[in-house]
């Protein structure tokens, strides 16, 4: 296992998600106010097949990138919010309805959000690779 910081992860998730046509991707630090994890990244998929795609692509890129297996992934039988939990970075892939429904971000509403800026700064080192992979 590569030894990757928890902001680095999460930001590179982020990209991933991205460059696979998330919506909406919020990155909250939470370490402050949970032992959960460090951070939750966040997205919107605007359908169930792009839920588990996203899941998919998000679990074998970082284990390709980082030669890191997340901990559990929990994937509900309708594919309309599945979670990746990597310990210090928790993934929620939510179909548009069930992010509009449970609006987990003001329950985190006390977390640091990480500006898009910061992290496409943080994980620009693997946009070469994302897009390569794309060919």
């Amino acid at each position: 296992m590569t030894d990757v910081s928890s902001k680095k992860l999460a930001s590179t998730i982020a990209r991933i998600l991205d460059d696979n046509k998330g919506k909406d991707i919020v990155i909250l630090n939470v370490s402050n106010v949970s032992v959960l994890s460090d951070y939750f990244v966040i997205v919107t998929a605007t359908s169930t097949p792009q839920v588990k795609g996203l899941t998919n692509n998000v679990r074998d890129d970082v284990k390709e990138i980082f030669n890191r297996l997340p901990k559990n992934i929990e994937n509900d039988t309708k594919n309309s919010w599945n979670l990746i939990d990597y310990g210090d970075v928790v993934v929620h892939i939510m179909h548009y309805e069930q992010r509009e429904l449970y609006k987990i971000e003001k329950f985190w509403n006390h977390a640091l959000k990480v500006e898009r800026e910061i992290w496409e700064e943080e994980s620009k080192e693997f946009a070469k690779y994302l897009e390569k992979e794309a060919f």
